[in-house]
This record gives structure tokens, C-alpha cells and sequence, in this order.
């Protein structure tokens, strides 16, 4: 089955009359109009803030975790919410993804509307609302669904209200830890479940087993967790538990995948056995935590040292100095509205003025000390030359709450001329 439709998957739609990030005269200006209109970022043509998307990083980085897992033998199933945007989407699809990986129903609705037809669910699908969402999905005989279960009262849920809809839902059975998420905590409960799901034949069928690491910190404890789905998966293989002759088995966020896939990849050389990973933060990474995984990876893993240099920031933010109130601070008109703010502050990494040749690195003593909804505080030398009107060029340290600021983010090139827009639906 083909993840994505085969009709032209993201029609473009007019772009929003008003918003920020977007140039003058953008009003009716279609997705695929944006290259012809010859913005630049540095030409003052686009209003600031505005947050941007490197080409040669997206390609980068699309390549680079396309190699990484095909090392493997797994498979990719990225997590969309960390963009919501359909256009990456169909990148990441493009590259080799089986699918996409999502939170909630409403996403699930979304992506589905934009064209992906494989969804992995990586969360349990509560309330009679989202169960119908996903229902009038499965109208669909060419989508595939699948979901989590943890719990028998959600198993009997789901399959008292998929039976009254005379359709059957696929479900995967979550492993979790004590003081975790979500996810079985021990043999028993996990009987439990497989004993819900199997009281409803026609309405349910138990696929797979999936698993979260990312709320462990330690490896030892991060390789047990694998080790404890991969042993229920197989036990249950051998109990006959499975409605399908392939079962899933699933993990991986985006700072430990590179330990996912080396617990699972035996397991991905049975063809009774699809290993899907989820990172979903690698396509634009970051300059924070997920940095900080990319250089343990790069330290501890045998495959990652043998490529090319690792993943690299392609979501940044460009802001304008908006005043030198006082020698050793600049205000900059970028905020809470703008970028995240909760795994570290947006850390300056360009410097640009009219009349530079190209922009330029900024002091290692730059940092932001503190932002606000629209503002933010850079901490600069007391002499230190930079001016109102100054353009600045910000790495972000999450992208996940980043992009659920934006309506739309800017595509550019290496000399940032905007060569196309994505959309997002959060």
C-alpha cells in the first residue's frame, strides 16, 4: 500500500492576508508563487521576525537519516507533530518513510486530508469524539491506522465502538515503566490487555508492540525497556496472539534512536517482523538537546561514525535590533510568540547589516538572558558594534514548540533568498 495518494498531495491554497514572517505583496500569493517573487532575507524584503528553512540542511538531513536507518535494516515512521506541515510530510514520504507517526485524531485527520494514507498512532485513541474521527477515516479501505492500547478498559472501549461501526482497528500494546508515560507496567497488565483485545475478534486485532525510551535517561535503563518489548513481542508471537502474519514493532524518539535501532535490528532481519523508528526532530534537528544526542550518537555509534558529518539546524529565526537602550543590552524583536523557550533560550548565531558582504558569526559573549512575548534580551559587550536596524540570525533549542508559532515558515537557500513556503496545522 502506497503511504500517499497518487493525485497531486498538496495542492497549493492561497497564503493566509495576513501574517507575520511573510513579505509585502503576499496577499493571494500561492505556496509555489514564492521562489518567482524574489524575497530576500537580507534585502529587508521579508517581515521580521521570520522563521526559515535551509534547503541544503533539509536535503542534509533527509539523507543522512535515510542512510542511518537503511544501516539497519529498520524502517522510519517520523513523528509529524513535531512540524505538522504537510509539505515536509511529503519530503520525509519521498525519502523512503513507511509512514507517519502522530499524536492525537485531530492530526491524524489532518495528515489524512493532506494525503497520508499509512499512520502509525503513537498514543491511545480515548473518547468516543476521536474514535469517530479516526472511524470515518477507516472509511477509507486504502488508509492504514494503527494505535496504542495500554489498559483493558480502553481495549473493551475501542472494541465496543469499532464493532457498532462494523469495522476492525488496528493496536499495538504499549510497554512503559514505572513512574513513566503511558505503557504497561508488567507482565500481568499486559496480559490483561492482550485478554481486552482478544474479547473483541471482529472489532480489534493486536498487531504489533510498541515502546517510548524517551522518558528514561540512562542507556542501561533505555536498553532494557527495548529488551523487555522485544521479549513480550516475541512471546506473544509464540502464543499466536497477532491478527497478522508481520507484526510491528516500534520505538524511538529523537535523542536515543541510534540505541533503538541496535536493539532491534535482529529482530528487523525476520520478515515476520517490521521495525519502525520515530524520531520525528531530525528533519530540521537543533542547536540544543538534539545537538547534544547527535554528538553522543556520533561518539558511541558504530554506524554514525563511519558517515558523514552529522544532522544539521535548518530551522533558525531571523530577527531585527529594535533598540540599544543602555551600553551591554540590545533588544531584538523576537519572543515567547516566536520560538520556544522551554529546553533553552535561542542562541544568536549570525550578524547581518546593509552593506556586509554576507553576514557574519557573532561573538561567542552574545546570549540572550531572557525573552519575553515580543521581546528579547541580548546580553552584548559594552562596545561591541551593533546598531538598531541590525538583522540577527537565531538557532532555535527545540524544534517541536518552534514550529507551532507558525502559520508558515519560509524555504531558503544558502545565500537566503526564499525559494518556498510550508505550511503548518497545529
Amino acid at each position: 500500500m502506497n503511504p500517499i495518494r497518487d493525485d497531486n498531495l498538496f495542492q497549493s491554497a492561497p497564503l493566509p492576508l495576513a501574517g507575520k514572517g511573510l513579505g509585502a505583496g503576499a496577499t493571494g500569493l500561492e505556496p509555489g508563487d514564492m521562489a518567482a517573487a524574489g524575497w530576500r532575507i537580507l534585502a529587508g524584503d521579508v517581515s521580521l521576525p521570520v522563521a526559515v528553512l535551509r534547503d541544503s540542511a533539509l536535503r542534509h538531513n533527509l539523507a543522512w537519516m535515510r542512510d542511518f536507518i537503511a544501516a539497519y535494516g529498520v524502517e522510519l515512521a517520523p513523528h509529524g507533530k513535531t512540524t505538522m506541515s504537510p509539505e515536509l510530510f511529503a519530503l520525509q514520504l519521498e525519502a523512503g518513510a513507511w509512514g507517519i507517526t502522530l499524536a492525537t485524531a485531530p492530526q491524524v485527520h489532518d495528515a489524512y486530508r493532506h494525503g497520508v494514507r499509512r499512520v502509525l498512532m503513537a498514543n491511545q485513541l480515548v473518547d468516543r469524539a476521536n474514535m469517530a474521527i479516526v472511524s470515518d477515516l477507516l472509511a477509507d479501505p486504502g488508509f492504514g491506522f494503527c494505535c496504542l492500547v495500554d489498559s483493558a478498559a480502553n481495549a473493551d472501549a475501542l472494541g465496543a465502538f469499532f464493532a457498532g461501526r462494523g469495522q476492525r482497528l488496528r493496536v499495538l500494546l504499549e510497554i512503559g515503566v514505572a513512574g513513566g508515560r503511558t505503557g504497561v507496567r508488567d507482565d500481568a497488565q499486559a496480559r490483561d490487555v492482550v485478554a481486552a483485545v482478544a474479547r473483541w475478534p471482529q472489532s480489534l486485532a493486536l498487531v504489533g508492540v510498541e515502546t517510548y525510551e524517551g522518558v528514561l535517561r540512562d542507556e542501561a535503563g533505555i536498553r532494557a525497556l527495548l529488551r523487555r518489548a522485544l521479549a513480550t513481542l516475541q512471546s506473544l508471537r509464540a502464543a499466536g496472539a497477532f491478527a497478522e502474519e508481520r507484526v510491528l514493532l516500534s520505538g524511538a524518539g529523537s535523542a536515543w534512536y541510534d540505541v533503538v535501532a541496535e536493539e532491534f535490528a535482529e529482530s528487523a532481519k525476520d520478515p515476520g517482523v517490521r521495525v519502525l523508528l520515530r524520531p520525528g526532530c531530525y528533519l530540521t534537528h537543533d542547536a540544543g538537546a538534539y545537538r547534544e544526542a547527535d554528538a553522543r550518537i556520533h561518539a558511541a555509534n558504530p554506524v554514525a561514525r563511519k558517515m558523514a558529518a552529522g544532522l544539521r539546524p535548518a530551522l533558525q529565526l531571523w530577527a531585527c535590533v529594535q533598540s540599544r537602550p543602555e551600553p551591554g543590552r540590545a533588544i531584538v524583536g523576537l519572543g515567547k510568540r516566536d520560538a520556544a523557550f522551554d529546553a533553552g533560550l535561542p542562541l544568536p548565531a549570525l550578524h547581518h547589516r546593509d552593506g556586509m558582504e554576507a553576514p557574519r558569526a557573532t561573538p561567542a559573549h552574545w546570549r540572550l538572558s531572557a525573552i519575553m512575548d515580543q521581546h528579547a534580551f541580548l546580553d552584548v559587550g559594552a562596545d561591541d558594534d551593533l546598531q538598531v536596524g541590525d538583522l540577527l540570525c537565531f538557532d532555535i533549542c527545540h524544534p517541536c514548540l518552534t514550529f507551532d508559532k507558525w502559520r508558515h515558515l519560509l524555504r531558503v537557500d544558502d545565500a537566503w533568498r526564499v525559494t518556498g513556503v510550508v505550511r503548518t496545522y497545529f
